[in-house]
């Protein structure tokens, strides 16, 4: 399933397939620590039973030390969108 529009500038859909529901929840709960996220909602992944759970993840309210991270690695405007 495809989301049907894109996400607000600063924010990001996030996908999480796994073949627990468990090891599925322990990485959106490392986001959630991270990022402001929206509430998650699980899938079936396929039909052996894995899990799929989509959130959309607010990177303008980050946390420690994701907030840090995130800004150190910014490039500067200029150089975006030159390879």
């Amino acid at each position: 399933m495809q989301p049907k529009e894109t996400p607000p500038d600063g924010h990001a859909d996030v996908r999480i397939v796994a073949a627990s529901p468990e090891v599925a929840r322990r990485v959106a709960e490392v986001l959630r620590h991270c990022f402001a996220t929206t509430e998650q909602r699980s899938y079936p992944a396929d039909t052996e039973g894995g899990t799929r759970l989509q959130l959309t993840v607010d990177t303008t309210s980050a946390a420690e030390p994701a907030r840090s991270w995130l800004e150190t690695s910014r490039s500067p405007a200029k150089d975006r969108g030159s390879a």
